[in-house]
């Protein structure tokens, strides 16, 4: 094992994949991607965990007479990013992965303003990674939980992840299911 894939202090190995963060937030691409539009930020990474930021505007809300309320959607991809990145730091080059399973709790209303999420590997096995997540404001009080089951395939096979796009911008046919 090198020193890029020490062990976290959960019993986490890192994976391959774990020495190259800016290919999982796709820092450097170009065109629509979820980072660079709503403009998540990578804010920590270790073997097994992930954590994402995003300043969410009033634009990504719905009014209440409570004032704005992030959009539920908005917190789910939050969430789901966050547990993607902490899967990846345990995969390996020739690995990807598709979720198969993702659920979230709502437990209180999201704000416009910093929100947090950070996602952990909870266990992997030969064929699945289970994560789970939790999404704090600025205040670190606790909005939403998260929990997802990640199957893993190999990056050339029929997950399609890594292809290239088709000539339209849309993905390879054969991610498409």
């Amino acid at each position: 094992m090198t020193d890029e894939q020490r062990v976290s202090g959960r019993g986490i190995t890192a994976g391959e994949r774990f020495t190259d963060p800016e290919l999982w937030a796709d820092v450097d691409g170009e065109g629509p991607h979820l980072w660079r539009t709503l403009g998540y930020r990578q804010s920590g990474w270790e073997p097994g965990s992930s954590t994402v930021e995003w300043d969410a505007t009033p634009d990504y809300c719905f009014p209440s007479a409570g004032g704005p309320i992030v959009q539920g959607g908005l917190v789910t991809a939050l969430l789901d990013a966050a547990m993607g990145g902490a899967c990846w730091t345990v995969l390996d080059n020739d690995q990807a992965f598709l979720t198969a399973d993702l659920r979230v709790e709502f437990l209180r209303s999201s704000r416009p303003g910093l929100l947090r999420a950070t996602g952990e590997v909870i266990r992997r096995t030969r064929r699945v990674v289970f994560c789970a997540a939790e999404l704090h404001d600025a205040d670190g009080v606790l909005l939403a939980t998260s929990r997802c089951t990640q199957v893993l395939l190999p990056a050339d096979g029929r997950a399609g992840r890594y292809g290239p796009p088709e000539p339209d911008g849309a993905p390879p046919r054969d991610a498409r299911g």
